[in-house]
């Protein structure tokens, strides 16, 4: 199972019609991946990163499925690893931020990680709907293994509610991620892994009408 990066309304590692391909290619290319996410993200991220994920100076940052690393530049100085498959990305972000972080190319399930249990925060920022159950337990795992006792894994990814907009749940099916779940699912891999999950949902993220879900995950 890969980490492929994309877009929170679009994308998917499966197969595709062909427009959905093209959608895809087009979001493989860094430059257009980071225009179409400040497009539809506004102020999300930055929401993310205070309300929840609240990295701080000196962290060690685990960053799985970090696309092209754009988050760097609204984190404190930490020691930062993004992990991602795919090549343009990694190397957009190795170009761009040159020394200040490191970028490996990897699969999830190929990770060697260079010192377990060190990590004070994990995070994964829509990534587990790209994965299905076996790969998001491993995801789940993976953050696991790199963690200090004291750490946190967070992950933001779309999510199915009973109370959604009718155009929330039409761009929850329409993502490219094929495996967009009901807030239950989503607890019941972490749980797998981590003891303590905490959940919150948000519908307002994006300039689209859009559904959320935020795991705070700790051992």
């Amino acid at each position: 199972m890969t980490v492929r990066k994309a877009s929170h309304c679009l994308g998917s590692p499966g197969q595709a019609a062909p427009a959905d391909g093209a959608v895809r290619s087009l979001l493989g290319v860094p430059a257009l991946y980071r225009a179409f996410a400040q497009l539809i993200g506004g102020k999300s991220r930055s929401v993310y990163l205070q309300t929840y994920v609240h990295p701080q100076p000196g962290d060690r940052v685990l960053d799985i499925g970090c696309g092209p690393g754009d988050v760097l530049e609204q984190l404190p100085a930490v020691e930062y690893v993004g992990i991602d498959s795919s090549a343009p990305y990694i190397r957009a972000a190795r170009r761009r931020f040159g020394e200040r972080a490191r970028f490996l190319l990897s699969p999830i399930r190929d990770v060697v990680l260079d010192d377990p249990g060190s990590y004070h925060l994990a995070m994964a920022t829509g990534v587990v709907h790209h994965l299905d159950d076996e790969g998001a337990v491993s995801l789940f795992r993976l953050a696991s293994r790199a963690l200090r006792p004291d750490g946190r894994l967070v992950t933001l990814d779309g999510c199915y509610e009973e109370r959604q907009s009718s155009l929330a749940r039409l761009l929850l099916r329409l993502d490219r991620g094929k495996f967009v779940r009901q807030r239950a699912a989503y607890v019941q891999l972490a749980s797998q892994v981590f003891r303590r999950v905490e959940v919150h949902v948000r519908h307002d993220l994006l300039r689209l009408p859009y559904t959320h879900i935020i795991l705070v995950c700790r051992p």
